[in-house]
């Protein structure tokens, strides 16, 4: 959805609050988002408590969807906040095409889609620079709100917003803490989750506890869905509990974490995207969701020609050796899979089955090959004219730590 372009007002300082009050709609440094020219013309016609002025900081596409849902927070009437500037990573070389041309990130693309001027979009190498401190606390924010930032924030930077930084994190907390707290709570299959509104402090998602609700997981939701639903319902949650956080409450309410039940959500590692077909289905099709997006997980499969004696391909002399990237996947029914050894996989138009060591059988439903555009599994059995397919065993690496 398109939010309107923001009114951009011009700058002021906290010694002048009481003087500028009159005339705090015009005066205030900060952004605020308007759903129409009456309703700007209402508000400056009409005086209004004066509204705190928030900073966010973010990075990735959940936090483009954090920053536009805060903007239309602040947009509405009886909004209690307004977006003073925003603070992403700096441009980095990414995507297909030429990688060494630095893109901005997917923040900095929504701020300034939103209106927020070039002088209220911050990127800095590093949040504890002395410039950027600087220009901070001329910006004399009352809250810094963060959500996917990606950089560690110093005491220098957490020292300067009266009422604290707040941090949408999408775990139960201590649960899940660090990098990756979505993608391994799916990969190991939780049934529960959700997301917490915590105080940030110098220990990575150890601070005090704001507000927490709990999310049920559909068993075949992915890591990108599931990731977009628990900061959309955590942009909420933050803006549900700001009146207690301006009269100061937030502190007193904020519940300290259990340090004896926390638990690391490491950073993905592109070693760890195989797939073992020697764990049960389950456990396949968990990390199939978790590891969804990036960095996928992929499979190696011998293609043979049909009448060729099955199983010769796992050996490695016969066939065709192609690597696929699992997109979506299901538990099915043992009875599915109609194999004539192990490591043959069972090829139908509603997919490819593959049957785990367990005796358990996997459902392969989209699949990506190499070049190629994500496509139906019956699509890829079209493909394969009769061929039979078995999958190859890959050494896996050490988990990470």
């Amino acid at each position: 959805m398109l939010l309107p372009r923001a009114m951009l007002l011009q700058p002021r300082s906290r010694s002048t609050a009481a003087t500028a009050a009159a005339t705090a709609t015009a005066s205030r440094g900060s952004v605020r988002c308007h759903s129409s020219a009456a309703a700007s013309d209402a508000a400056l016609q009409q005086p209004a408590q004066e509204r705190k002025r928030v900073v966010f900081c973010g990075t990735p596409e959940v936090a483009a969807l954090v920053l536009r849902r805060l903007l239309a927070a602040a947009a509405a009437p009886d909004a209690t906040f307004e977006l003073t500037a925003v603070v992403t990573q700096p441009p980095r070389p990414t995507g297909r095409g030429n990688r060494k041309v630095p893109q901005p990130s997917p923040v900095e693309l929504a701020a300034a889609a939103a209106g927020l001027p070039p002088e209220r979009i911050l990127a800095p190498e590093r949040p504890g620079d002395a410039a950027f401190l600087s220009t901070l606390r001329g910006l004399a924010p009352d809250l810094c709100v963060t959500a996917a930032y990606g950089n560690y924030l110093p005491s220098s930077f957490l020292a300067i917003p009266p009422h604290g930084t707040l941090n949408i994190h999408p775990s139960l907390l201590p649960a899940y803490r660090g990098a990756a707290p979505v993608q391994r709570s799916l990969q190991d299959g939780v049934a529960v989750t959700g997301v917490t509104v915590l105080y940030t402090v110098k220990a990575m998602d150890a601070g005090p506890i704001l507000a927490q609700q709990k999310v049920p997981v559909d068993p075949d939701i992915q890591a990108p869905q599931l990731l977009e639903q628990l900061f959309e319902l955590g942009t909420d949650l933050l803006v549900g509990n700001l009146e207690g956080v301006w009269a100061g409450l937030g502190p007193l309410a904020a519940q300290p974490q259990d340090e004896g039940a926390a638990t690391h959500a490491a950073k993905l590692q592109r070693e760890e995207a195989v797939l073992d077909f020697s764990q049960p289905a389950l456990g396949c099709h968990n990390k199939v969701r978790g590891f969804a997006g990036w960095p996928g997980t992929f499979a190696r499969f011998r293609q043979q020609a049909a009448g060729s004696a099955a199983g010769g391909g796992s050996s490695g002399s016969i066939g065709e050796l192609v690597e696929l990237k699992i997109v979506r996947t299901r538990v099915a029914e043992p009875a599915a899979w109609q194999g004539s050894c192990e490591q043959e996989v069972t090829a139908t138009k509603e997919g490819l089955f593959i049957r785990c060591s367990d005796g358990s059988v996997l459902q392969v439903l989209e699949v990506q090959a190499p070049g190629k555009r994500a496509m139906a599994a019956r699509d890829f059995v079209n493909g394969l004219k009769g061929q039979t397919l078995l999958w190859h065993p890959v050494a896996q690496p050490a988990p990470a730590a």
